[in-house]
């Protein structure tokens, strides 16, 4: 989970070269570059980079339509939309959409998380005007048959039941955030509840895409050697002549305090065992998540940190451990630990011994050594996949939805200047037993191994 995080934060210092100075006061410089942001009169946002350096464009479409908009007994709808955006509208049939796209040389994807589903493609930049008519179309033109729609829904069903039904470990982690949060619609997987995934319409499906998918509700960034003139011309042509949605409400839903630890046990055939201990954490916005960030590598930055080392290197106690740490949410999430015992040994040994590593940092703040290594690890992290235009996109827009670009340009800073011994108030603050979610999984032997693997055959 760390490491997919990390995926949209690797390429903040990017430099995007600059391009003509004499551009409108909507052109912001700041250390991405230059910036064309425009809002368009029905509301939709539009951020425009000009790359001179990039073989190809980006295009990508952010819609505030994650699973956090969801209800109760109907989860999992904004997941399935996502597949039904790609099952045609009126102008353009089923898969039509991404035929076009591989035709002209591009690709095209999307995805859901908790708080947004996002669309992209990868296209030359003289062909960008495909993106924005086809996108433009399927933002208010869907059919959404009804035939296909309960195909989709079986899809989908089966996707759950392959990720998780059959993945234990998968299985612990949702048991652990339905447990965790008791209000928040955190609690719930993006792919929805099985009972919920058996009853949505499309009907709900429909109600759902009219409500979340309008102008007002999206954000377009678009980048690469272009001319930036020229596709907000194409955008406000067909994007702009779609009406306006009604007002979207702020989303806002207060945890309430947690009275003591919670467990929750899975019963999975599996071979070994596993744990899952998580604590609620503040998010980004937050000043303490830099030093959470920080304690996360301390705890598990590779072989040299203190879980590798103490419970597989020295103790022999575990098969895998670690922890991780999501900020990059637009709400407070979790701060987790997690270990497999090796065969033969206790789960109860590899929970304690994790336990341990916190407590060590809870009564002594991590040496500055340490803290500094796990500070060059994040900030090489950023580094790393800097040549990235997709990604940088990606974060840009990620930003932009949690709070502003601008945390992009104060997020490395806020890294530098962790100290230890804000390590260890943030390890005594929010990693304590009353605020604990522990999920244990229970392995039971499995006497139809061949069944299920003449099955697993099957589905592919």
């Amino acid at each position: 989970m760390k490491k997919y995080l990390l995926l949209f934060l690797l390429t903040a210092m990017i430099i995007f070269p600059g391009y003509a100075r004499g551009m409108d006061k909507d052109v912001q410089e700041n250390e991405a570059g230059y910036i064309h942001e425009e809002v368009l009169p029905n509301g939709l946002k539009v951020l425009a980079v000009k790359d001179p350096n990039a073989p190809l464009a980006v295009f990508q479409i952010w819609y505030n339509a994650g699973s956090v908009f969801e209800q109760v007994g109907k989860t999992g709808l904004s997941h399935l939309l996502e597949h039904m955006m790609f099952k045609g509208t009126k102008k353009h049939g089923p898969g039509e959409f991404s035929k076009i796209i591989k035709r002209a040389g591009g690709v095209d994807n999307a995805g859901t998380t908790k708080d947004f589903t996002f669309y992209y493609q990868k296209l030359a930049p003289d062909r960008l005007h495909l993106s924005i008519k086809l996108e433009a179309d399927r933002m208010r033109n869907l059919i959404m048959d009804p035939d296909e729609t309960l195909s989709e829904r079986d899809v989908v069903m089966e996707e759950r039941r392959m990720r998780y039904e059959d993945d234990p470990q998968n299985l612990v982690y949702e048991e652990v955030m339905a447990a965790a949060f008791k209000s928040h619609p955190y609690r719930w997987p993006v792919i929805g509840w099985m009972p919920d995934l058996k009853t949505i319409t499309r009907d709900n499906l429909w109600k759902y895409y009219r409500a979340r998918y309008i102008p007002n509700n999206a954000l377009i960034v678009v980048a690469g050697n272009i001319d930036v003139e020229a596709i907000m011309k194409k955008i406000k042509k067909e994007f702009g002549p779609i009406p306006k949605g009604p007002e979207i409400e702020l989303f806002k839903v207060d945890e309430p305090l947690q009275r003591g630890e919670r467990r929750v046990y899975v019963e999975k055939e599996a071979e070994l065992p596993y744990v899952m201990c998580a604590y609620k954490t503040p998010n980004v916005l937050h000043e303490d998540s830099y030093a959470l960030d920080v304690l996360a590598g301390v705890l598990s930055g590779g072989k040299s940190s203190r879980i590798y080392r103490s419970l597989i290197d020295e103790q022999r106690i575990a098969l895998s451990a670690g922890a991780g740490y999501s900020s990059f949410n637009k709400y407070p999430n979790l701060f987790y630990l997690y270990g497999t015992p090796l065969p033969g040994k206790n789960i109860e040994d590899v929970e304690n011994a994790l336990y341990a590593e916190i407590e060590k940092i809870q009564r002594e703040a991590p040496s500055e050594r340490e803290v500094q290594k796990a500070k060059n690890q994040i900030e090489a992290d950023f580094i790393m996949n800097q040549d990235s235009l997709f990604y940088r996109v990606m974060l840009m827009a990620q930003f932009e939805i949690i709070g502003g670009r601008d945390l992009k340009e104060t997020y490395l800073e806020g890294i530098r200047n962790v100290t230890s011994e804000e390590v260890r108030q943030v390890a005594e603050k929010y990693l304590v037993k009353d605020q604990r979610t522990v999920g244990t999984l229970i392995p039971l032997k499995n006497n139809n191994d061949k069944a299920q693997i003449s099955n697993h055959d099957k589905v592919h």
